[in-house]
């Protein structure tokens, strides 16, 4: 491991580091190794997505990388933009009416508003 690449590691150690996109990386990269490239960065995401260390989210806007790797799914806050870990009942029994899909995994994502949004409405 490199200076670079555990930097680029490092950015996800704060518990509370959550759902972050490679710029978010870069600039929290930047602080332990000033020098790190974008592309160190995204060649990194890549390698621990790989490596089964992260999960990528597909987003309209940007990719976000998730060290949570326990089955979960997501809740984004239309107002703050922050994706949250939620855990909805009853997601475990989704299935497809369409039978000759063959379903690996499943990811729910929820909008609306969270708590603290709703709250300062």
């Amino acid at each position: 491991m490199t200076p670079q690449r555990l930097a680029v590691w490092a950015a996800f150690e704060d518990g509370e580091a959550g759902h972050l996109s490679a710029d978010e990386v870069l600039r929290r990269a930047r602080h332990i190794v000033p020098e790190v490239s974008r592309a160190t960065v995204y060649n990194a995401l890549s390698q621990f997505v790989a490596a089964g260390l992260l999960s990528p989210i597909e987003r309209t806007s940007s990719q976000l990388y998730d060290p949570n790797l326990a089955p979960h799914h997501h809740f984004h806050c239309r107002l703050c933009r922050r994706l949250f870990d939620v855990h909805p009942h009853g997601s475990d029994q989704l299935a497809l009416a369409e039978r000759e899909y063959v379903v690996e995994q499943t990811s729910v994502i929820f909008e609306g508003l969270c708590p603290s949004c709703a709250a300062d409405r």
